[in-house]
């Protein structure tokens, strides 16, 4: 079951009542993962709506043998939303943890008693799938027509926009990411990330600590790929 905290300070769920909170919060299961473990795969059908408690969690498909990561999770975000929007819906992609984590997942069945209760859940959650496939939109557009470093700037920009947080030296990503991740999620090789990571860090634009990005001059980034 969902704790009822967590559940009230959810974007969602915010407009109800303590009561109604409570009435709703057992329809949630909660499931832990380990590291790498799968959450469900492309192809496969689904009927589960996932919220994040803790954690990270990216969202790929399998291009060719080549993996491209489409979306990263983390707490407080929820995934898997096609699944209860649609009956008999099949994953348009798999979905892998980053690092150990918990899960609140949400069946189609009981979604749909949710909406009986509050028809505004469901527009808000039609936003934000709507507000995905944009997203989507835009990454194919990247890795058709951009050039590497031009689709590896951009990206730092999302999740500055996605998981940035303001400290004294400028915006950080508050998440881990290799080489590998950052190159799956651009279409390109570790290498040409390491290479463009490095002179961007050079022109003193981001520093890399422990794996996480601070951007320190997000205007000279988008100087970098305005046309």
């Amino acid at each position: 079951m969902i704790d009822v905290y967590f559940l009230r300070h959810f974007p969602f769920f915010e407009h109800l009542g303590e009561d109604e909170l409570t009435e709703i919060a057992p329809l949630f299961i909660t499931r832990k993962y380990e590291k790498g473990a799968n959450v469900f795969f492309e192809e496969e059908e689904g009927d589960e709506l996932y919220i994040i408690k803790s954690g990270v969690v990216k969202i790929y498909r399998d291009d060719n043998a080549r993996e491209i990561i489409l979306a990263i999770f983390r707490e407080g975000d929820f995934f898997g939303e096609m699944a209860v929007l649609q009956n008999e819906q099949v994953r348009s992609a798999s979905a892998r943890t980053l690092e150990q984590s918990t899960l609140y997942v949400l069946k189609r069945f009981d979604f749909i008693s949710l909406l009986n209760r509050s028809p505004d859940i469901f527009i808000k959650i039609l936003e934000t799938a709507l507000d995905r496939l944009r997203r989507a939109n835009e990454l194919i557009t990247d890795l058709t027509i951009l050039d590497a470093r031009t689709r590896i700037v951009r990206m730092i920009l999302r999740l500055t926009e996605n998981h940035g947080l303001q400290n004294k030296e400028g915006l950080l990503i508050d998440l881990k990411l290799t080489h590998q991740q950052m190159a799956d999620m651009t279409g390109t090789v570790r290498e040409t990330v390491t290479k463009i990571l490095l002179d961007l860090q050079n022109q003193q634009l981001i520093r890399i600590d422990k794996k996480k990005i601070i951007i320190c001059n997000i205007n000279g980034l988008r100087h970098l790929i305005e046309p």
